[in-house]
């Protein structure tokens, strides 16, 4: 019962023809239909449900809301029940309110992020079938990521006025929505402000993480690639494209992930992660970092801040 994975993710973008350029060209997805109101959906190679981002244009970048896939449609009323009763309002959205898709459940977050859980979504297949599948498809082309992995909010966290919304989310995640805690950044005297937090329903290392900053916002969404040469292969992909980048092929400390971070023309950023990480597991210990191991855990190689990577967000 509950969530199984990420769904999509619905993102803001100030000029569709280079968002889809940057989507499609580069990070490698496939545009699989446009609704009359102009919303564009893509999806990855090696997904198998219709689409997982979707984009619309605005004059404004970021995030309209952020959905994940429950096992069965009844976990919707269910869910809905525990919601409320935990003091957060929350909706059935009837099916067709996004095409190709069922029933949804919508609620905020505490942060306020718009969080939409739904059931069902047009099975339309990965690009190599289920009948002796290739290990990639021809018409692989960009980056070739394989699926959408998971994304990161920016959530306001300000000690001197009593305000944590890192806390206030994993708590709502962990004691409502079942997901479990991976690891932790905490920070302050004897490490009492819980300042990030990686939450995982599967076996990666998170399905969503939380990121304490001035204001809420949107940080960035993942896409997975195999290995290490896979991410150099995507750096030179973003170089020929003039793609910018936020930081250079790395690895992550937390989650020990093969990274590069960097944004599509409208600002938001992306990230392409590679590796295992880790088995995530309820009965795997949660890994902290302290205060000042903070930036290891972020960027494990410099261990150095990046200022950008915590002040720039849409």
């Amino acid at each position: 019962m509950g969530i199984l994975r990420i769904g999509h993710v619905s993102l803001r973008v100030l000029d569709m023809k280079a968002a889809l350029d940057h989507y499609i060209n580069v990070i490698g997805m496939y545009k699989v239909m446009e609704a009359a109101n102009g919303h564009v959906y893509l999806k990855c190679w090696d997904e198998w449900d219709k689409y997982s981002v979707i984009l619309t244009e605005d004059k404004e970048a970021g995030m309209n809301h952020l959905a994940y896939k429950v096992e069965k449609d009844s976990d919707l009323d269910d869910l809905k029940k525990k919601i409320e009763a935990y003091g957060i309002a929350a909706k059935i959205m009837p099916e067709g309110t996004l095409p190709s898709t069922g029933r949804m459940l919508q609620f905020n977050l505490p942060s306020g992020h718009d969080l939409r859980l739904y059931a069902q979504k047009e099975y339309v297949g990965t690009e190599v079938g289920t009948t002796n599948p290739d290990p990639w498809p021809d018409n692989k082309h960009g980056a070739g990521v394989h699926w959408l992995d998971h994304a990161l909010l920016m959530c306001e966290l300000n000690p001197e006025k009593g305000i944590n919304k890192v806390a206030e989310n994993t708590k709502f995640c962990t004691e409502v929505l079942d997901f479990f805690l991976t690891e932790q950044i905490v920070v302050g005297p004897g490490g009492a402000i819980q300042a990030a937090s990686w939450l995982a329903r599967t076996t990666t290392p998170h399905d969503i993480a939380f990121v304490g900053g001035p204001r809420n916002g949107f940080h960035h969404m993942a896409f997975f690639l195999d290995s290490w040469s896979d991410i150099l292969r995507a750096a030179d992909i973003m170089g020929k494209h003039k793609t910018k980048i936020d930081v250079a092929p790395t690895r992550h400390g937390i989650t020990r992930g093969e990274t590069i971070y960097f944004f599509d023309p409208s600002g938001n950023r992306n990230e392409t992660f590679a590796g295992l990480g880790f088995l995530a597991q309820r009965d795997r210990p949660v890994s902290t970092w302290t205060e000042d191991k903070l930036w290891t855990g972020v960027f494990y190689h410099l261990g150095e801040p990046v200022p950008s990577f915590t002040e720039v967000y849409t």
